[in-house]
């Protein structure tokens, strides 16, 4: 294995470059590792976004839907299609 895919930098933003290595590996830096707790056979989700590549672990996934979904009120927005709905048929 060539060593040199197994680098990586770090430039000031936080952000990490690293490289593709065989049979699309990559290697998380160690201190990225570290601070987020993972450990040999964690388990990372995928996200193929339209603004890029996202790798979250299942806890970071939850909080970013859940995020998400916090200003939302389902039940509101169902309420008031139903009442447009009624009101529309109501019409003359």
């Amino acid at each position: 294995m060539n060593t040199a895919a197994l680098c990586h930098t770090r430039d000031v933003s936080g952000t990490h470059l690293i490289t593709v290595g065989n049979k699309g590996r990559v290697v998380l830096p160690a201190p990225v590792r570290a601070a987020h707790g993972l450990v040999e056979g964690a388990h990372l989700v995928v996200l193929d976004s339209p603004s890029g590549i996202v790798l979250l672990t299942r806890d970071q996934l939850k909080l970013r839907v859940r995020h998400e979904l916090a200003g939302l009120d389902l039940v509101a927005d169902l309420l008031a299609d139903r009442r447009a709905a009624s009101a529309a048929d109501d019409a003359p």
